[in-house]
């Protein structure tokens, strides 16, 4: 048992290194790690969206109740799309960005994290 145990660990130290080496880290637009620390924290922040977009859609309009209703509705479509984006970030953080893209929220004109 011990022989297949230090097999094992071989085995997974040998994959750890060639995943590490696997892509250089000049075809990141931006590390895995950032990416992944991007993803997770949209998940878990994503929420935020919600009182912020109420907060912004009082804000904008005339009348407190169509504000209240466009920042709940954009609040709540704003927390699932950073959320979503997020786990996909937070799932896919090991493969590589093309090297124009810094990040996905630009696109939809987003900016990284939720407070910003």
């Amino acid at each position: 048992m011990r022989g297949r145990g230090r097999r094992f660990a071989a085995a997974m130290m040998t994959m750890g290194i060639v995943a590490g080496t696997w892509h250089p880290a000049s075809a990141f637009a931006q590390d895995p790690i950032h990416k992944m620390g991007r993803g997770v924290v949209n998940v878990l922040t994503g929420w935020i969206e919600l009182p912020k977009q109420l907060q912004l859609g009082t804000q904008q309009a005339d009348n407190l109740v169509v504000g209240v209703g466009r920042g709940l509705m954009n609040g709540i479509k704003m927390t699932l799309l950073r959320g979503g984006v997020g786990l996909y970030e937070a799932v896919t953080f090991p493969l590589p960005l093309p090297k124009d893209f810094a990040s996905p929220y630009e696109r939809m004109q987003m900016d990284d994290y939720a407070w910003e």
